[in-house]
């Protein structure tokens, strides 16, 4: 996404505050939204992000009378791509837009009867540029100019006064580029037979420099195509940077994985990177609840307002989360045996909600003859507690 101009006599203008979509050289490579691809930790949060998101079921509801109704979805929030890009994909492919660069956009290319989008076909990052004049956003796509109302820009990582979101991948591009500049730097030795800087000594005497000449074109020759090079007791050879560079190679990519989780917030261990500190949790359930506080639950928030825009008001959109807090089975038995002894579930719900049918009149009288009915049904024969008969 290139930048804007926006004039201004106050404060900074736009280009000024947000990085320009041009290569940032960091190191040897240069850092671009693909190009940052490469790196394991970039990859691993993006990936982890969208696929949580894109996973998570769309509800739409309305409020009546105080509680919380669902109603049926329009097509924009079943197949917003039309019949070739369903829900999943499309959060899948904007959520991947949004994390590495913090916008996304997309063309408006169909409205109901209502005047709200109806589809909405994706465009790659690259292809556009977004502009104010006098206080007015326009877009270029693809070479061709587009008012506001004819495309949907969802942002992240908002500054006050600036009409697009901030890129983790721009700010990070110091982090992304020393990591792929170590990985140039390997690929360039195990890859092209590179030779480290080094000291071919000899311990019995002292060479003149036109036979340490030789000696180098020599051992040149020998190495260059990967042959052996042959010496005898006077020769000491000694790699001078290669024990320090295999060391700091090691060292950068490990500090470089935690860095980029920061960037882009996403506990380090849950890409495998090592963790700072000990923590520990009772299980799998806390762990991603935390996960879904801390760090994603404000994406999930923003999408669900961005999503609300697409249908009528009052109506709204929730992201169905617990598949992310799913339970394991023992905890999410117990759960259910507590909310139905304290009347707050009942046992046919509670059947729903694992995708069970009703118990059946034979279930339950099996139930009876193995333990018993503590709760029989009242009769209509049978008189009011305190009657007098």
């Amino acid at each position: 996404m290139s930048l804007f101009k926006r004039r201004s006599i106050q404060g900074p203008t736009a280009s000024e505050l947000i990085p320009p979509r041009l290569p940032q050289h960091a190191g040897g490579v240069s850092v671009t939204s693909e190009s940052s691809l490469r790196h394991s930790a970039v990859w691993a949060c993006l990936r982890l992000r969208a696929n949580l998101v894109s996973t998570m079921p769309v509800d739409l509801y309305r409020t009546v009378e105080g509680r919380a109704v669902e109603v049926p979805k329009p097509p924009v929030l079943v197949n917003p791509g039309g019949t070739q890009v369903g829900i999943k994909e499309w959060l899948y492919s904007t959520q991947f837009d949004l994390d590495r660069a913090g916008n996304c956009f997309g063309l408006v290319t169909a409205r109901d009867g209502l005047g709200l989008p109806s589809r909405i076909d994706l465009v790659p990052l690259a292809d556009v540029t977004v502009r104010m004049k006098d206080g007015v956003r326009s877009y270029r796509i693809g070479g061709h100019d587009y008012d506001a109302s004819e495309v949907w820009h969802e942002r992240q990582y908002t500054m006050a006064g600036l009409p697009v979101g901030l890129s983790p991948i721009a700010y990070a591009a110091w982090s992304i580029g020393e990591y792929l500049s170590v990985q140039q730097f390997a690929l360039d030795w195990f890859g092209n037979g590179a030779v480290p800087s080094a000291h071919l000594k000899n311990t019995a005497k002292t060479i003149d420099p036109k036979t340490a000449t030789e000696v180098k074109q020599r051992f040149k020759a020998a190495t260059a195509s990967g042959d052996l090079f042959v010496t005898g007791q006077d020769w000491e050879y000694k790699m001078i940077q290669a024990e320090a560079a295999g060391a700091d190679w090691i060292e950068a990519k490990r500090f470089g994985i935690g860095d980029i989780a920061r960037f882009f917030d996403v506990p380090g261990d849950l890409i495998d990177a090592g963790a700072n500190g000990s923590m520990t949790y009772a299980n799998i359930s806390q762990r991603n609840l935390q996960f879904l506080v801390m760090n994603l639950g404000p994406t999930v928030i923003r999408r669900e307002d961005a999503l609300s825009s697409l249908s009528s008001r009052p109506r709204y959109v929730k992201l169905n989360t617990d598949a992310l807090l799913r339970m394991d089975p023992a905890a999410r038995a117990a759960m259910f045996a507590t909310q139905i002894n304290s009347r707050q579930l009942a046992p046919s719900e509670a059947r729903e909600l694992e995708d069970r049918a009703p118990f059946t009149d034979a279930q339950l009288g099996e139930f009876d003859r193995l333990f018993g009915t503590k709760n029989p049904a009242p009769t209509a024969a049978a008189a009011p507690t305190g009657a007098s008969t």
